[in-house]
């Protein structure tokens, strides 16, 4: 009875600690992505593919979905910032974008394609994400 309830602690914990290490990667990885999408002359599929070249090592990118959109609704006053819909803001393609022009960089991914163990005794429906929103240089 001890040694079953200690296996489900310990597969718990360890399950815990990679869903962090996933939003970990999901942040770093929208972050640099942003940051390379920045400076003049970088693509939005330039910026997917450095997303996807930086979820390689943690999960398979295909599993991820990345979004490259148009985030000058920041600018706009007074603004809540959990109300955004990240899906519905515009696309944007970052070769045509002005310079100080706001863009989001965010990367979402279904835990069930990400979990070590199955997630119907975890968790159900969950979304991970990460984001960065940058100013285009």
């Amino acid at each position: 009875m001890v040694i079953s309830v200690f296996g489900i602690f310990l597969g718990g914990i360890i399950e815990f600690a990679h869903a962090y290490l996933v939003i970990h990667t999901l942040n770093a990885a929208a972050k640099r992505a942003a940051r390379y999408g920045a400076a003049e002359g970088v693509s939005t599929t330039e910026v997917r593919d450095r997303v996807d070249e930086l979820l390689g090592s943690t999960f398979r990118p295909s599993e991820a979905t990345i979004y490259v959109k148009d985030a000058g609704v920041f600018d706009s006053a007074p603004f809540n910032p959990t109300a955004v819909d990240y899906t519905n803001l515009p696309d944007i393609e970052l070769e045509d974008a002005e310079p100080t022009q706001l863009f989001a960089v965010r990367v979402s991914v279904p835990y069930n394609e990400i979990a070590i163990m199955p997630t119907t005794m975890w968790v159900k429906d969950l979304t991970l994400w990460g984001g960065a929103v940058m100013r285009h240089e």
